[in-house]
């Protein structure tokens, strides 16, 4: 079975898809979160992503207020925390330190999903690829886990880069919509991906082993085809940037 996704679709000006948004502790994008904000059929926030929130809608938080915030409130702010539980927004402490807030406040917005019969297309994620590497890479670790969580694609946003986990497989990615960047890549983490194929990039690997000390497809771009197929045997990162005025 082919996958066939477009990972800028939620961003475009027109068209019907419908997102779950998740909010992270990371500077917020004003005109990608205002945009997304719209599309939302559901709206959380992990933790300190309340303060991002609250600090972006200064002036009018009573038109942003999400649907609920979980967290082990460790960063979460207590004029912020008690401001949105004063508007009703649901409050989920969550724990346990075994999982991250981002890979928590995902499980819970499945269950929500799934209790209020929700029609969505996607979650999108805005916010963990910046600031502190160790973060990042949580960010990146909870696309895995993901996978046994919900079926929905799941992408991340944090100002001109894209992250979005391919699962083993054949993929069909749409790059047409013309908020593309120039580049992209392919970047296998937590095991080799032994044999990848591609077409639509400018430089394609076919059969082709990718693994950190062998081979890591960074830097890449398009062929101008608008399409870009992938197959691959294990879990495969596929990142991409944005147009600066996307």
């Amino acid at each position: 079975m082919e996958h066939v996704f477009t990972p800028l679709q939620c961003l475009l000006p027109t068209g019907n898809v419908k997102v779950c948004l998740l909010i992270l502790n990371q500077p917020l994008d004003s005109s990608h979160f205002h945009h997304l904000w719209s599309r939302a059929v559901l709206r959380a926030c992990a933790d300190g992503g309340a303060n991002r929130l609250y600090h972006a809608t200064e002036g009018s938080h009573e038109r942003f207020l999400p649907d609920y915030i979980s967290g082990d409130f460790d960063s979460i702010r207590p004029e912020v925390k008690k401001y949105y539980e004063g508007q009703g927004c649901e409050i989920i402490e969550t724990p346990d330190q075994d999982l991250t807030d981002f890979t928590k406040c995902l499980q819970i917005l499945q269950q929500k999903i799934e209790e209020k019969g929700l029609q969505t297309d996607m979650i999108v994620t805005l916010g963990g690829l910046g600031g502190r590497f160790d973060q990042t890479m949580a960010s990146v670790e909870t696309l895995f886990h993901a996978t046994k969580i919900t079926h929905f694609p799941i992408v991340v946003i944090q100002e001109y880069s894209l992250i979005y986990l391919l699962r083993p497989g054949k993929h069909k990615l749409h790059v047409n919509t013309g908020l593309e960047g120039k580049w992209c890549g392919l970047i296998p983490v937590g095991s080799a991906c032994n044999d990848v194929t591609t077409t639509g990039l400018k430089w394609n690997l076919k059969g082709s082993v990718l693994e950190f000390g062998t081979l890591v497809s960074t830097s890449n771009t398009y062929n101008g085809s608008g399409v870009v197929t992938v197959e691959t045997d294990k879990p495969l990162i596929w990142t991409m940037g944005l147009k600066e005025d996307a």
